[in-house]
């Protein structure tokens, strides 16, 4: 077992860097946008997504970022949260609207070459089409918590717009805007960044000790439930620590143990455990680190309900075909 100072060192600290530097380019992208203007210009184009959900416009911003980097997107929207544009009901919503842009990018970085590749056409276009139907599925729940939830919201848009001191007549240049927008990145940085490490911390060495036993301890009289062959268990398990690793044990047993259908059902039930990690490892830090601990419980909560909830459904629809 490796000592806390190892962990620390080669675990806590690369992963606090890496998304602190994300966090950074989304919040810094943000102010940025609204110091040259560029939020109306993309919102234009996401009011398609957030019109319907009874969001402002801007989010559209976020919503889009959130195809190219998920941590981004998040960085944007608490900005858009601590301006004062977006109060908890409608962040939550559009964290949830979110979700299925967050998937889009994996399709190209993970899924795509990594996984269909390793289970073959007909298991791999499976199991990516039920992923990507579970998170679809959660952003239609956002759009439609949005269109109920939000009916009649108000938001006050000058809550973007650049500080400028009254007595500030000249057009400010290239500079003035990006040093503005440095320094409110800054200061938003200097208040997550802390949180974010302390909390990474905890959780991390906390799952470092902790024996992962007790999280699997249902899945055997699961998977027999569902009829799937005894080297699911195996799978279900090593799946529930790292899902790749999942895969690349499932891949060679198609066609041999597995059907596609058994295989694609038993990575899914595989998701569904590794929530108990996920949530623990990554979901509370993150969520935490951006939102604090009041509002980061919510987000932790909502989003792990409506997966578990959605991957549910997924199996019962694999298993149904």
């Amino acid at each position: 077992m490796e000592s806390i100072g190892s962990i620390l060192a080669f675990e806590v600290l690369p992963r606090v860097l890496t998304i602190t530097a994300l966090i950074g380019v989304g919040v810094a992208l943000a102010n940025v946008a609204v110091e040259y203007g560029l939020v109306e210009i993309v919102a234009r184009v996401g009011r398609y997504l957030t019109e319907p959900a009874n969001l402002p416009d801007e989010v559209g911003t976020a919503v889009l970022t959130n195809a190219v980097s998920v941590t981004a997107g998040y960085g944007m929207l608490a900005e858009f949260r601590e301006s004062g544009l977006l109060d908890d009901r409608a962040t939550l919503i559009a964290v949830v609207l979110n979700t299925f842009f967050g998937f889009v990018q994996h399709i190209f970085t993970f899924y795509g070459p990594v996984v269909i590749p390793i289970l073959g056409l007909h298991a791999g276009f499976l199991y990516v089409g039920s992923r990507a139907g579970i998170s679809l599925a959660i952003s239609v729940v956002g759009l439609l918590a949005g269109a109920l939830l939000l009916r009649g919201y108000r938001y006050d848009s000058t809550a973007l717009e650049p500080d400028v001191p009254d007595d500030e007549t000249e057009e400010r240049t290239a500079r003035d805007k990006l040093g503005r927008a440095g320094r409110k990145t800054l200061t938003r940085l200097r208040s997550i960044v802390p949180r974010l490490a302390a909390v990474y911390a905890v959780v991390i060495v906390g799952l470092e000790y902790h024996d992962l036993e007790a999280l699997t301890a249902g899945v055997e009289p699961i998977a027999s439930m569902l009829g799937l062959p005894g080297a699911a268990i195996g799978v279900i398990v090593v799946a529930t620590v790292d899902p790749t690793s999942g895969v690349i044990l499932l891949g060679p047993l198609i066609g041999e143990e597995f059907t596609p259908t058994e295989a694609v059902v038993t990575l899914l039930l595989g998701s569904l455990f590794s929530l108990t990690v996920t949530v623990a490892k990554r979901s509370i830090p993150f969520q935490f680190g951006i939102w604090g601990a009041e509002f980061g419980a919510k987000v932790v909560a909502v989003n792990t309900g409506l997966r578990a909830l959605m991957t549910i459904a997924a199996i019962a629809v694999v298993l149904a075909l």
